[in-house]
């Protein structure tokens, strides 16, 4: 943001914390004190409560709040522009990836961004799906890639790549599995899944569904917060693991897991871009744009 004032109000505002804000600017407390306070006498009004060790965003608070955020997004496509205008793109970019995505898709694509427009500033932020959208409403984040369904109708979604979740063991189970199984063996075995809020096992939950199998009758031995954690349990614990093919492939090259077939079970998904309802900063538009580019030149 042009004016340093507001740029200081909104970093508080976003953390409600003179502390965050003052290590996330590099400046000192009292400096964020005082231009919070040039601030509030400018417009003669409070911008903040104080009460005990708490602050709170007064009514004139959360006007200021969202006028700051039109002003940075407008200062982004204003750098965003210039950069066009330039032949080169520059700019921040603030995006969230849901953990399949985030861990085993978008660094690759990330890092052919990063070599094509060295003056783009990147962040990203890794969580499962439901807190990626929160972040969104919450203008944390800019854009979002994320898996499985529609939430929130002050969201947009958009197709980015399709993904499949396969059944897993190790190579050397002794679990009794001879070729294909059937849905209803998932009763006896012992599954490990993802946790609940993650786009896994949202999808895992409406494939079974539809064939009329309810996920609370899996013989689930516990739910865990990220695919790597499943593939380390799998390999320490026999037992069956849900995960997304692109996370385990080449641990099946490597001879470390096999696919275990369900019949007439397939359980995939999509993957999509996920913003704020209405257009979205050029910078956004352009990195979707060149991520759909680069995967399907894969």
């Amino acid at each position: 943001m042009l004016d340093f004032r507001l740029k200081v109000f909104y970093t508080v505002a976003l953390h409600l914390s003179f502390t965050k804000a003052a290590e996330e600017l590099f400046i000192s407390q009292p400096a964020v004190t005082k231009n919070i306070k040039e601030l509030e006498n400018v417009f003669g009004l409070r911008l903040f409560e104080r009460k005990a060790n708490k602050i709170s965003l007064t009514a004139a608070g959360e006007i200021l709040m969202g006028y700051a955020e039109e002003i940075k997004s407008l200062y982004q496509q204003i750098e965003f522009d210039f950069g066009v205008l330039k032949n080169k793109f520059s700019g921040i970019l603030q995006l969230g990836a849901s953990t399949t995505v985030g861990q085993y898709i978008l660094p690759s694509v990330l890092a052919k961004f990063y070599k094509s427009f060295p003056e783009v500033r990147l962040s990203m932020l890794n969580s499962n799906t439901s807190r990626i959208e929160k972040a969104l409403l919450e203008k944390k984040i800019e854009l979002g890639i994320v898996e499985g369904k529609k939430h929130n109708n002050q969201l947009k979604y958009l197709p980015f790549i399709k993904d499949e979740i396969v059944a897993i063991v190790r190579t050397k189970s002794t679990i009794a599995i001879n070729g294909e199984i059937k849905i209803s063996d998932l009763e006896s075995i012992p599954v490990v899944c993802r946790e609940r809020g993650s786009g896994s096992l949202e999808v895992l939950e409406d494939a079974l569904y539809k064939k009329k199998f309810n996920i609370a009758s899996l013989n689930i031995l516990m739910h865990l917060g990220s695919t790597e954690s499943i593939k380390t349990f799998l390999l320490n614990y026999d037992c069956l693991g849900f995960v997304s093919i692109a996370s385990v492939s080449k641990e099946i090259m490597q001879g470390e897991f096999r696919i275990v077939e369900i019949k007439d079970l397939e359980i995939t998904r999509e993957f999509s871009f996920v913003h704020l309802q209405g257009k979205p900063s050029g910078l956004a538009e352009s990195f979707m744009q060149f991520a759909l580019r680069s995967y399907n030149q894969k």
